[in-house]
Parts: structure tokens; C-alpha cells; sequence
């Protein structure tokens, strides 16, 4: 069975402080397209949702636009932007770095999930 559906109507959206995410659930595939305004940290906005003290959401994706910087719970940094691919697992901080908004694509399935779910106290 074919499925196709567009980013112009996610089946949901999540807002939370300086941001939102917005999710398509296919067969075999969640997709969350994250929105961060500049200004935006996890451990400011996300946190209070979460409960714990790094986001633990493993991220697969791709960076659209914007940059953000992550720093793992081990101290690790490294900084992301247009074009870039990545893999970043449980157990860090992120923040928007500039005056640009940030757009990221997460195919991982866990951001579609549970990232910024309030009732679920996880983030």
C-alpha cells in the first residue's frame, strides 16, 4: 500500500516555549518537522515538560535551516546547519545559535513521538 501525505498538513502539532513540532505518522515511518526561534534551549523550553535534566531522544535527521549547537552530557559540543545529517543520541542540551530560525526534519520516529508530549512527561 502507497501512502503519501504533505507537510502542509501534519496529523499533529506540538507547541511548546519558542518553538513547536508538527508530525506525520505513516506506515513505517514518523516524521517531525521541529520549528525553534531564535533564542530557544532545550533546558529552558523542552525541560519542564520532560522532567529529566538532558533531552533523552535519540535525533536522526537532516538540518534545513539554521544553526544549533548540542552539548552531550559528557561535555562533547558540536554545532549543526543547513545541509547537515545527523545522528544524535540520548543525554544532551541543544540551543539555536544566531538571529535565524531553525528548522530540522527527524525521521528517527522517536522525535514524532515523544518529544514535547506534556502528558507523557517525556521530551
Amino acid at each position: 500500500m502507497m501512502e503519501i501525505k504533505t507537510l502542509d498538513k501534519p496529523d499533529e502539532r506540538r507547541d511548546f516555549p519558542g518553538g513547536h513540532l508538527e508530525t506525520l505518522h505513516l506506515t513505517g515511518l514518523d516524521f517531525a518537522v521541529g520549528t525553534f526561534e531564535p533564542g530557544w534551549r532545550w533546558r529552558e523550553s523542552v525541560r519542564p515538560l520532560a522532567g529529566t535534566e538532558s533531552c533523552q531522544v535519540r535525533h536522526t535527521g537532516v538540518m534545513v535551516k539554521g544553526r544549533m549547537r548540542l552539548r552531550m552530557d559528557d561535555g562533547a559540543e558540536a554545532e549543526v546547519g543547513p545541509g547537515d545529517v545527523f545522528v544524535i543520541p540520548p543525554g544532551h542540551d541543544a540551543w539555536v545559535v544566531g538571529d535565524e530560525q531553525v528548522v530540522v526534519y527527524d525521521t528517527g520516529g522517536e522525535m514524532a513521538e515523544v518529544y514535547a508530549r506534556a502528558e507523557r512527561g517525556e521530551a
